[in-house]
């Protein structure tokens, strides 16, 4: 015995109970004649009971899937519509279409992963540091001292006052670069400014004096001072100190 309700161009309900079984199945139709197709959907037999009584909102949700599915695949982006049913039967549709300008949001990986990754960030940090300090340039404070001709004392005050550039590492203690040297012979009289714009951060410092400036014709920090660039350096240093501010 077969039993259906139909809508033209809609949905087709039937329900159909052999001898030895009981099934149901849900008959969505084409509404074009020259497009006859239709895909069958087993459901149960309760369930196929509400939805005959539903045909206009069973059309609408199919309508619905299909257009989300057309956008899907024209932007090659999710989309998602959002279906809200109440007890009585009553229902409402929304389609909502994802902005094509903007990537969807990774999912934030799990707590282990992300601890992992911030290690691992850590450790390259620590491995470049110790690159740096382990470098020809880099001299103790005991040569260092000998290159300027003072003591070693002296050279830990200064560095403490920031006159002359001193980084620290893990485990190698301080380290001085020897090019930190003017044509006087002695430490950059711009440090102290330097230090000043660029937040009292040795390392800060470091970078401005090794990276190259548009603004310095090119030329790295330390070359603009060792060539007497000492204003236009300062300058520099107190617009990269503003950028990043």
């Amino acid at each position: 015995m077969t039993m259906s309700t139909s809508n033209p161009g809609g949905a087709t309900a039937r329900r159909t109970r052999p001898a030895s079984k009981r099934t149901a199945v849900l008959l969505i139709k084409s509404g074009k004649p020259a497009t006859a197709s239709s895909v069958e959907i087993a459901v149960g037999p309760k369930t196929l009971k509400i939805l005959a009584r539903q045909p206009s909102w069973m059309r609408a949700l199919m309508k619905t899937f299909g257009t989300a599915l057309e956008k899907s695949r024209a932007i090659g982006r999710a989309v998602q519509f959002v279906v809200h049913v109440g007890p009585a039967g009553q229902s409402k549709i929304t389609l909502v279409t994802a902005h094509t300008d903007a990537p969807e949001p990774k999912p934030a990986p799990p707590t282990g992963q992300l601890e992992n990754a911030l290690d691992a960030a850590r450790s390259r940090g620590h491995l470049r540091v110790a690159e740096i300090l382990s470098g020809p340039d880099m001299l103790n404070a005991n040569q260092f001292a000998e290159l300027i001709g003072t003591s070693r004392v002296t050279v830990n005050a200064r560095r403490q006052n920031q006159q002359i550039l001193g980084l620290e590492g893990a485990k190698r203690g301080y380290r001085f670069p020897e090019w930190q040297i003017g044509q006087d012979g002695k430490p950059f009289a711009a440090l102290p400014e330097l230090f000043d714009r660029l937040g009292r951060s040795p390392w800060a410092v470091y970078r401005f004096l090794v990276q190259h400036h548009p603004e310095l014709a090119g030329m790295t920090g330390r070359e603009a001072l060792q060539q007497g660039h000492t204003t236009e350096a300062i300058a520099v240093a107190e617009s990269v100190a503003r950028d990043f501010s």
